[in-house]
């Protein structure tokens, strides 16, 4: 027999029969009038060629071969109920799920110690991987499943299919070492054009204030170009390079190193620092608690 053949409500009326051993009592158990319970007893009784339930006084008794069966159908019923219809549950203390998140090296740095002390506190089994990758690819792979969550700025992901959340605005400043010998508290355009710079260029990541330069036709000289943030840090400590940044990364800067941020005299883009999801798992419960709790630790919106 097919098994696409089966109408699997019929079980429920089965399971309802066993229990109640009455027509009438078994169809408003499930929310079946008596007529329509009668239609699903002998629909029953034509698939599985047995009279199932015989009247004996004032109730259906079941047939050996209903007996048999009752083990099974009971089985399969009460899993449906337990494990199939009842809401997707998610317990962040005892769940040792692994996430990965797609975020720049940066994003590692400035990011991951805060939300690791949260899990440690809240989810202190639950796993995280973190992946870099160029921005084009970001959208494959939350798609595919091969990341569950990109964090920082991807505006490839700002399209249908995928869920945003504003984490924070960042305008973009420029960084210094703290005793630059030119640069002060403020820096003129003049000082700005004049002054030698360093670019971080990662791999398939745009620059978003090269950019900007650019479409406004502005050329400064920029002597170094790194693919890396994590190396940006010495390289201001060391040197008179000046590098424009957005202001989360500069706040990293300052707070762990030797250079100061001041105001960039050209006018610079603001950008959102977002979490984006793919809509497969818009409602999984896991994954709203861990975006839930990245949002409270970071969003400035």
């Amino acid at each position: 027999m097919n098994i696409a053949a089966v109408d699997l409500n019929l079980l429920v009326a089965f399971h309802a029969m066993l229990e109640h051993r009455n027509v009438t009592r078994a169809g408003e158990a499930i929310g079946l009038s008596q007529p329509a319970m009668s239609s699903a007893l002998r629909r029953l009784r034509l698939l599985l060629d047995d009279p199932l339930f015989i009247r004996a006084g004032l109730e259906m008794k079941p047939t050996p071969h209903a007996l048999q069966l009752s083990a099974a159908v009971r089985q399969v019923v009460q899993m449906v109920q337990s494990e199939i219809l009842q809401p997707a549950q998610f317990e962040a203390r005892s769940s040792n799920r692994t996430f990965t998140v797609l975020m720049p090296d940066i994003g590692e740095a400035n990011f991951l110690p805060r939300i690791l002390a949260m899990l440690t506190h809240e989810a202190p089994q639950l796993k995280l991987c973190t992946l870099a990758m160029p921005r084009h690819a970001a959208a494959d792979s939350l798609e595919s499943g091969t990341a569950d969550l990109a964090m920082g700025y991807f505006p490839d992901l700002q399209k249908a299919g995928f869920f945003q959340q504003r984490l924070m605005r960042s305008s973009h400043v420029s960084l210094v070492r703290i005793k630059h010998p030119v640069i002060g508290e403020r820096m003129s355009l003049d000082e700005f054009m004049a002054a030698s710079h360093v670019v971080v260029k990662p791999h398939g990541r745009e620059h978003v204030f090269e950019k900007h330069l650019l479409q406004q036709g502005i050329t400064r000289r920029v002597v170094l170009e790194i693919s890396n943030f994590l190396s940006l840090l010495p390289i201001i400590e060391s040197t008179d390079l000046i590098a424009t940044v957005p202001q989360d990364l500069a706040d990293f800067c300052v707070q762990h190193g030797q250079v100061r941020a001041v105001p960039t005299p050209v006018k610079a883009p603001v950008i959102d620092v977002q979490l984006h999801w793919h809509q497969r798992l818009q409602k999984d419960p896991g994954h709203a608690w861990l975006r839930s709790s990245i949002h409270r630790l970071f969003s400035k919106t």
